[in-house]
């Protein structure tokens, strides 16, 4: 289903659907950050209110945090998407008569 890491292959090598006419744009990208977002958040706080670290100590916690969280669940979010945008038969906008 995919080409690259986060790349959508032109056709599923197994079924051969036609994967290019799929677009499932930001939408998969901004779902994360929000839910990762508010998880990271509330680990800071906890931490923040536990141990009271210093500033630099949250930065190098929670950025490569939040970036690892994001890359490594966006494959499963654009697939998720996809598989929904297939089930329900999702397009381009159109008007009928």
């Amino acid at each position: 289903m995919f080409a690259g890491v986060l790349r959508f292959a032109d056709r599923c090598p197994a079924c051969g659907l036609s994967i290019a006419g799929f677009n499932v744009g930001d939408g998969p990208a901004a779902l994360l950050v929000l839910a990762w977002g508010a998880i990271v958040v509330a680990l800071a706080i906890i931490v923040e209110l536990s141990f009271a670290p210093p500033w630099w100590l949250h930065v190098l916690l929670w950025v490569p945090l939040s970036a690892g969280a994001i890359v490594w669940s966006l494959r499963v979010t654009k697939g998720w998407l996809l598989a929904a945008e297939y089930r329900h038969e999702a397009g381009e906008g159109r008007l009928t008569p």
